[in-house]
């Protein structure tokens, strides 16, 4: 895969649009803000945050990346939106947080980090690239032996395209229309045929629910949705 070429330019120019809004609680990002302390919660009981060199892939407006720094991991955040870094790196900048932000692809990022970090995290990303298992394998060549990756993504099946696309982005509209294709969505079985590909060893998938109406989100077994996926790389 060519380390520039693993990106929808449609897609990146979409979120960079909204780049201002990133840290509006209230705003288009108003579910990530929901999700953000259970997923930070997930990610910090799996891999130990505290101490660690982490990597967050497609990090956005540093919603994920500010709260793993404030649990003691030393962070960098990766994405390829000019306005969405700025955004990002201002508001740690404001918030007298030392994380470091760069405007790369994950293919980019590796050519000066292979096997560099404890912790990677990919949230709600892998469905907006052309080429998701490029990643992952690119994920998997940045880490450490020993270290951790946690992926979150949504199912492909009638269940999520009537929860994320029509009910979050049409009825609801709790998120811009087209924030979602849903042939882009993945299966767990598919993530998982990813992983195993990547020489990755599979830990865990677990459902991570949204609640609309009443604006709550908890972590379960039902992956029909959203779900996150724990991995490591094996010590040899």
């Amino acid at each position: 895969m060519n380390p520039t070429a693993n990106h929808d330019p449609a897609e990146i120019a979409r979120f960079d649009s909204l780049a201002q809004r990133w840290w509006d609680a209230h705003g288009e990002f108003k579910p990530l803000h929901i999700m953000n302390p259970v997923r930070v919660g997930y990610i910090d009981q799996r891999t130990h945050l505290n101490g660690k060199h982490v990597l967050d892939v497609g990090c956005g407006g540093g919603l994920l990346c500010e709260a793993m720094h404030q649990r003691g991991a030393q962070v960098t955040g990766i994405d390829l939106g000019q306005s969405t870094i700025e955004v990002a790196t201002l508001h740690a900048l404001d918030a007298g947080l030392n994380i470091r932000y760069l405007r790369e692809s994950a293919e980019q990022h590796a050519l000066q980090h292979l096997g560099h970090y404890d912790v990677i995290t990919c949230l709600e990303m892998l469905e907006h690239v052309p080429d998701p298992a490029s990643v992952i394998s690119t994920i998997a060549a940045m880490l450490k032996p020993g270290g951790h990756a946690v992926f979150s993504t949504l199912n492909r099946n009638l269940k999520s395209y009537a929860m994320a696309i029509l009910g979050a982005e049409y009825l609801l509209k709790l998120l811009p229309k087209g924030t979602h294709t849903y042939a882009q969505f993945i299966r767990p079985s598919e993530l998982s045929a990813w992983v195993r590909d990547a020489h990755l060893d599979l830990h865990d998938i677990t459902g991570l629910q949204f609640h609309p109406l009443t604006h709550h989100c908890s972590l379960g077994s039902n992956v029909e949705v959203n779900y996150l996926m724990h991995v490591s790389k094996p010590l040899v």
